[in-house]
């Protein structure tokens, strides 16, 4: 069954839910009436949030007559949360998850679409597979390579991903959805009607499984599960640079920075770049008011 998540303001919309191979994957999906013939916008969301971070952009998309659809990963949001033994929790059975929840839409037009955090990972590497179902990219945030020779992760990160510790940190104490909000965020940390939205989902260790997994399974190296599906997106990504792509990034990111962003742009030349000096790794958290008009326009100029 879907969890249930407490009435959220400013995030008051129906839960719809498909089945993926033996899990509920709850969605949002707003849009004018007609909604099955409106131009579909695909938002992909990361670690540790859910569909309720895209909540401003599926408030305005519809009125400009887009069909915004915002999936919760499994063990995300309002999705099933299944044990560790009872879902893999990769970044490929990610991938293959997206594949058949795009799939299940059965559209008749391609998308566009919209990724952060581990979302740019999960969503870019079902579009480098499906070139010709996508229509235009926004990337917040995100990477979608093996991480640079020159980068490390955070010792945080990588004390998270320890077994012990991870399990007393992330899943009892929630400390890396905590943390986020502060790290995560140009200002001192994101307020507080996000933040209860934000970590709403996450209300107990059970519903915790997924945000430590998703720790776990940042590749490091050539022997980690995800590294291959990152090699194989670095390899097709500049694919994508036919299509019109959007960057807007937090330049406060203490993982995704300015060094992650000018590797990605190395892939994406042709990308229209938007850099917020002041906004963290929630970038549209950050600055809402600079980012959905921007998206909104990017979107619009393709159905002219």
């Amino acid at each position: 069954m879907t969890t249930t998540v407490p009435a959220l303001p400013g995030f008051d919309f129906a839960t719809r839910s498909v089945e993926i191979d033996g899990h509920t994957m709850a969605y949002v999906d707003e849009g004018p009436e007609g909604v099955s013939a409106a131009p579909p916008v695909l938002h992909v969301h990361g670690n540790p949030t859910w569909s309720f971070y895209w909540r401003s952009l599926l408030a305005t998309l519809p009125g400009d007559g887009f069909r915004a659809i915002a999936p919760d990963h499994i063990g995300m949001g309002r999705s099933d949360k299944p044990a560790a033994a009872d879902y893999p929790h990769t970044l490929s059975r990610r991938v293959a998850d997206l594949t058949a929840f795009v799939d299940s839409l059965q559209l008749d037009e391609p998308l566009s679409l919209v990724v952060h955090d581990w979302g740019g990972p999960i969503g870019l590497s079902w579009a480098v597979e499906h070139l010709d179902a996508v229509d235009r990219v926004v990337i917040l945030n995100s990477a979608a390579f093996p991480l640079p020779t020159d980068k490390r992760i955070p010792w945080t990160l990588q004390a998270a991903r320890l077994p012990v510790v991870g399990d007393v940190a992330v899943r009892r104490f929630n400390a890396f959805s905590l943390g986020a909000l502060v790290l995560g965020s140009g200002r001192l940390c994101v307020d507080g009607q996000a933040r209860r939205g934000l970590l709403a989902p996450y209300d107990s260790p059970a519903h915790r499984v997924a945000v430590h997994a998703f720790v776990q399974d940042i590749p490091t190296g050539p022997d980690d599960p995800a590294h291959p599906v990152l090699v194989r997106l670095a390899e097709r990504l500049p694919l994508l640079d036919t299509h019109p792509v959007q960057i807007h990034w937090g330049m406060k990111d203490p993982v995704f920075d300015g060094g992650i962003l000018d590797h990605l742009v190395g892939y994406l030349p042709g990308a229209d770049v938007h850099r917020y000096p002041d906004a963290g790794h929630y970038v549209l958290e950050d600055v809402p008011g600079e980012i959905v008009p921007q998206v909104r326009g990017f979107l619009a100029a393709g159905r002219r």
